[in-house]
C-alpha cells in the first residue's frame, strides 16, 4: 500500500483515528491516503520554496559582495596620484576578470573539492565545475559565485599595496596564482568541511574548536595583506616617498570624493560579506534554543556595524590629538579596518564587543601606519596595515570575545563548545586562531614573497624611473585618465628617458 507521504504508522493512526467518526474503514483508508498525499505535496512545495529563498538570499549576498569591487575601485582611484588613475582601476577591473578564469579552473577545486581521497590541506576535485551542481556536497552554482567574489577581494587588497610603480604583466602573474592557488588553499583549511583548522571540521576539531573565522579576517584580510606586504617590500617606496635623511613626504591621493565613495560601497557590500556568511537563511527559529539563522543574520548584519563605527569615531579622535585636523580620509581607512577585524567573529560575539573590537582595530592601523613610516614601507592603499593587521586582530578579538550560545548556533555544537577565553570558555579557540595566523602568515609567505623576488629578479616587477615619475597612465596605457594641459610635457619626457636620475628638479606637476 503507498503511504503518499506519510509513515506506515502513522497512516495506520490516522486511518484509525477516522474510522472512529464513523465513515467505515474502506472510506476512513482512502481519506487518509489523500491527506498523506497532499501533505507531501505540501512538504515538497515547502522543500522548493525553502531552496529558492535560501538561493535568492546567497546569490543577493553574493552581487553585494562584487559590488565591494567597485567600492575598491573607487577607493584606490582616489587613494592614488592623478597620474595613476587608469593603471589602478584597470588592475581592479582585471581582479574580476583574471580571477574569474582562475578561480573557475582550479581554485574552486582547491577551495572546496571535497570528495573521495580528499585531504585536509587542500581540495581535489571539482576542476572546471565538474560535477557541480553536487547535492551531496552541497554545491551549486550560486555558492561557486559566491565564492568567487571573495576571492577577488583579497587579489584587491594586494594590488593597493602595490601601487603606482608595478608593471602590469607582474600585476597579471601574482593576481593569477593569488586567486587560483594561494588564497584556496587557505580558504579549504579554513571553510571546506574537513580543512585542517576548520571549526566546521566534522571529523577533528584543532583543539576541540577549530579557528572561527566566520567571514575570512583571515582568510581574505590577512592573505591579501601578507601578500601585498611581500610585494611592497621587495620593490620598495615609491619615487620621492622618503628623504635619504629619513623623512617622510606623504603622497596623499588625488580625489577624497572618490576615498568616500568608495568607503561607503564597500560598507554597503560588507553586509554581503558578513551576514551573508551564513549562507542559508530559511532555517527554523528557536527563540530558546538559537537554532535558527535569523537571529544569527541580524544580529551580524549589527556587529558589523557598530565596529566599524566605533573604528572610524575612534580614529577622527586619535588623528585630530595626533596630527591637529580632522581628516576624513584617515576616517574612512579606520572605518575599513573596523569592519576588517569584526569579519572573522561577526556572528559569536555580542554587539557590545564590536566595540570593543573596533576601537582596538583603529588603534592597531594607527600604530602600524606610524611605524611603517618609521620602517620606511611604502604602502599607497595601507592596505598590508588596514587587512593584515586589523584582519590579524580580528582573530585574537575571536578568541577572546566568542559567545558560548552564539557558537553552539552558527556551528550547531552541543554540549559546552570552546569559546571566548575573556568569556569564560579556556584557551583552546584562542590557540586555534593564532594558530590560523601563523599558518596563514608563513603559507602566504612562502609562497607569494619568491614570486615577487623572482619578478623583481627578472626586471618584471618595477616600472623604470622616468615611467613612474610620467605616471602609470601615460607610459603604461596610453593616455591620462584626466585632460590636462601636461599631459604633452609628460608624453615628451617619458619617449625621451632623459630624466638622469635627477629627481630634485622635478616641478609640482610631476608628483601628480
Amino acid at each position: 500500500m503507498a503511504n503518499y507521504g506519510c509513515a506506515a504508522d502513522e497512516l495506520q493512526s490516522l486511518t484509525g483515528l477516522l474510522a472512529s467518526t464513523g465513515m467505515g474503514l474502506h472510506n476512513a483508508s482512502l481519506a487518509g491516503q489523500f491527506i498523506c498525499h497532499k501533505l507531501d505535496d505540501m512538504s515538497s512545495q515547502i522543500a522548493a520554496t525553502k531552496l529558492a529563498v535560501d538561493n535568492t538570499y546567497l546569490l543577493f549576498s553574493a552581487y553585494l559582495v562584487f559590488a565591494m569591487q567597485l567600492g575598491f575601485a573607487m577607493l584606490c582611484a582616489g587613494s592614488v596620484r592623478a597620474k595613476n588613475t587608469m593603471n589602478i582601476m584597470l588592475t581592479n577591473v582585471m581582479d574580476a576578470a583574471t580571477g574569474g578564469i582562475f578561480y573557475y579552473l582550479f581554485g574552486f577545486a582547491f577551495a572546496f573539492g571535497t570528495g573521495q581521497h580528499s585531504n585536509s590541506f587542500i581540495g581535489n576535485h571539482y576542476f572546471g565545475l565538474e560535477q557541480i551542481p553536487n547535492q551531496a556536497a552541497g554545491y551549486d552554482f550560486s555558492f561557486f559565485l559566491y565564492q568567487w567574489a571573495f576571492a577577488i577581494a583579497a587579489a584587491g587588497i594586494t594590488s593597493g599595496s602595490i601601487a603606482e610603480r608595478t608593471q602590469f604583466v607582474a600585476y597579471l602573474v601574482y593576481s593569477s596564482l593569488l586567486t587560483g592557488f594561494v588564497y584556496p588553499v587557505v580558504s579549504h583549511w579554513v571553510w571546506a568541511p574537513n580543512g585542517w583548522v576548520s571549526a566546521s571540521n566534522t571529523d577533528e576539531l584543532l583543539f576541540g574548536s577549530g579557528a572561527i573565522d566566520f567571514a575570512g579576517s583571515g582568510v581574505v584580510h590577512l592573505v591579501g595583506g601578507v601578500a601585498g606586504l611581500w610585494g611592497a617590500l621587495i620593490e620598495g617606496p615609491r619615487i620621492g616617498r622618503f628623504h635619504k635623511e629619513g623623512e617622510g613626504f606623504e603622497m596623499r591621493g588625488h580625489n577624497a570624493t572618490l576615498v568616500v565613495l568608495g568607503t561607503f560601497m564597500l560598507w554597503f557590500g560588507w553586509y554581503g560579506f558578513n551576514a551573508g556568511s551564513f549562507m542559508k537563511i530559511a532555517v527554523p527559529y528557536s527563540a530558546g534554543g538559537f537554532t535558527g539563522n535569523w537571529t544569527g543574520v541580524g544580529r551580524t548584519a549589527v556587529t558589523t556595524t557598530i565596529a566599524g563605527c566605533t573604528a572610524g569615531i575612534t580614529t577622527l579622535f586619535a588623528k585630530r590629538i595626533l596630527d591637529g585636523h580632522w581628516s576624513v580620509l584617515d576616517v574612512c581607512n579606520g572605518l575599513l579596518g573596523g569592519f576588517a577585524a569584526i569579519t572573522a567573529g561577526c556572528s559569536v560575539v555580542e554587539p557590545w564587543a564590536a566595540v570593543i573590537c573596533g576601537f582596538v582595530s583603529a588603534l592597531v592601523l594607527i600604530a602600524l601606519n606610524q611605524l611603517s613610516a618609521r620602517l620606511h614601507f611604502d604602502d599607497p592603499l595601507e592596505a598590508t596595515q588596514l587587512h593584515g593587521g586589523c584582519g590579524a586582530w580580528g582573530l585574537i578579538f575571536t578568541g577572546l570575545f566568542a559567545k558560548e550560545d552564539y557558537v553552539k548556533q552558527v556551528y550547531f555544537r552541543t554540549g559546552s563548545p570552546p569559546y571566548g577565553l575573556l568569556m569564560g570558555g579556556g584557551w583552546k579557540l584562542l590557540a586555534a586562531e593564532t594558530i590560523e595566523i601563523l599558518a596563514i602568515v608563513g603559507w602566504v609567505s612562502a609562497t607569494m614573497a619568491p614570486v615577487f623576488f623572482l619578478l623583481h629578479k627578472f626586471n618584471l616587477l618595477r616600472i623604470s624611473a622616468h615611467e613612474e615619475i610620467a605616471g602609470t597612465d601615460l607610459s603604461l596605457h596610453g593616455g591620462s585618465a584626466y585632460y590636462h594641459t601636461d599631459s604633452s610635457k609628460h608624453q615628451a619626457k617619458l619617449d625621451s628617458g632623459n630624466d638622469n636620475g635627477d629627481y630634485r628638479a622635478l616641478d609640482q606637476t610631476d608628483t601628480l
